[in-house]
């Protein structure tokens, strides 16, 4: 990947992985944005864009695009599925259009179940994957304030639900390492010991 050109570097991540906090501190290092679920799902679940949409408030005179960008502001609600809620297509189709929105007007970092998906087609680009034993991530969880049942329970729903997420849209699953540049064993590491092995992959890659 050429850091001198625009580029793009997913990170999918186990929840309790500690992949979120890899991921911006990445992205600070980089001097670049960082885009993760809360930022592209505020759209698509809560107020029900689409990608039409979208296209429309960024050619708003307002700039509604760049506040988005830089404050993730709130819109009105619209758009779903006639009750005022987003279908599951509308909500993949969404979220593709913004990452791909974002990508093309500068670099990024993006963390997301579907981002490996949406720019495998990418050149300059890497794919990240960041995961971690049971122990570890209920280990990380119940630091948070979980006790060990709940931070289990609450591991098995969200792989769940992210696998699921994913097969709706491809034969893919997100455990498949063929779908990473780079994938980091979380256990004997920090943040900043994976934050340096990303940076090292890239610059012996962008040789």
């Amino acid at each position: 990947m050429k850091t001198n050109e625009k580029f793009v570097i997913t990170i999918n991540r186990e929840l309790g992985s500690g992949g979120h906090t890899v991921g911006s501190k990445l992205a600070k290092l980089l001097g670049v944005k960082y885009y993760d679920k809360a930022i592209i799902e505020g759209l698509t679940q809560k107020y029900g864009m689409s990608a039409d949409q979208i296209e429309r408030l960024k050619a708003d005179k307002k700039s509604w695009w760049e506040s988005f960008k830089e404050n993730y502001l709130s819109l009105p609600a619209s758009g779903g599925d006639g009750d005022g809620k987003p279908t599951t297509a509308m909500m993949f189709e969404t979220e593709r259009h913004i990452l791909e929105s974002l990508a093309r007007e500068e670099s990024c970092v993006v963390a997301g179940r579907t981002a490996f998906l949406i720019f495998r087609e990418w050149k300059n680009r890497v794919n990240v994957f960041i995961q971690a034993t049971t122990e570890h991530r209920i280990e990380r969880l119940m630091s948070k304030g979980m006790n060990y049942q709940a931070a289990l329970d609450t591991i098995d729903e969200v792989d769940e639900g992210r696998e699921a997420y994913l097969r709706k849209y491809s034969d893919r699953t997100r455990y498949d390492t063929r779908n990473y540049d780079l994938v980091i064993t979380m256990d004997d590491l920090t943040e900043d010991d994976a934050v340096a092995m990303i940076l090292d992959f890239i610059n012996r890659t962008s040789k």
